[in-house]
């Protein structure tokens, strides 16, 4: 018994060594290659996609208007058209009664709403409120169209729920929201936009 876990051990120890000096031949003969790749991202403008080809989960949305607005709201004008700003909200007058809006590309206000969240993307920095993008631009805070591939983690209050060509997104203000994953965080990633 002792002879053969002796011979047992032996050739183990054999085996072993001859097999570390194999693994070490092949290192010395394996040649490394390094490649390096540089990725270059180009922003293109996207084709919006016609209403059309848009199915909304509600077919007519519910508009509600107020009467009467806070006396301490602003207004701006834009576009030739009066934008009230008051709580975090814009109006626009519409036979004596104020219906919400959600302001165009260019209009201006002075200081943020109240729970805006700071976006990054492509070395920029928006500012993002219900669904309403801003930048800086001198003292004032302008309102633009946000870049396919921004991602945020909250949609707008009145977001809609929509298909295209069978595929779920969701749809605020025509821009295209996609659900998905960022570090096993649900988040939502612009896709595209909706003619308007």
């Amino acid at each position: 018994m002792k002879t053969i876990l002796k011979t047992t051990i032996a050739l183990l120890l054999v085996l072993g060594f001859s097999a570390t000096s194999v693994a070490q031949n092949n290192k010395k003969n394996t040649k490394r290659t390094t490649v390096t790749k540089t990725v270059t991202k180009t922003t293109t403008k996207a084709k919006p996609i016609s209403r059309s080809k848009v199915t909304y989960k509600t077919p007519t949305r519910k508009v509600v208007s107020v009467r009467s607005i806070p006396k301490s709201s602003v207004a701006i004008k834009h576009n030739g058209v009066s934008i009230y700003y008051t709580n975090n909200k814009f109006f626009r007058l519409n036979g004596g009664r104020y219906l919400p809006v959600v302001p165009s590309v260019g209009f201006q206000i002075r200081t943020l709403p109240v729970g805006y969240k700071r976006v990054n993307f492509n070395n920029r920095s928006y500012y993002a409120h219900n669904g309403i993008y801003f930048v800086k631009v001198n003292n004032n805070y302008e309102v633009i169209t946000p870049e396919i591939g921004t991602v945020v983690y909250e949609l707008p209050e009145d977001v809609e729920k929509v298909t295209i060509d069978g595929a779920r997104y969701y749809e605020f203000n025509n821009v295209l929201y996609e659900k998905i994953q960022v570090d096993g965080t649900r988040a939502y990633e612009v896709i595209g936009f909706v003619e308007n």
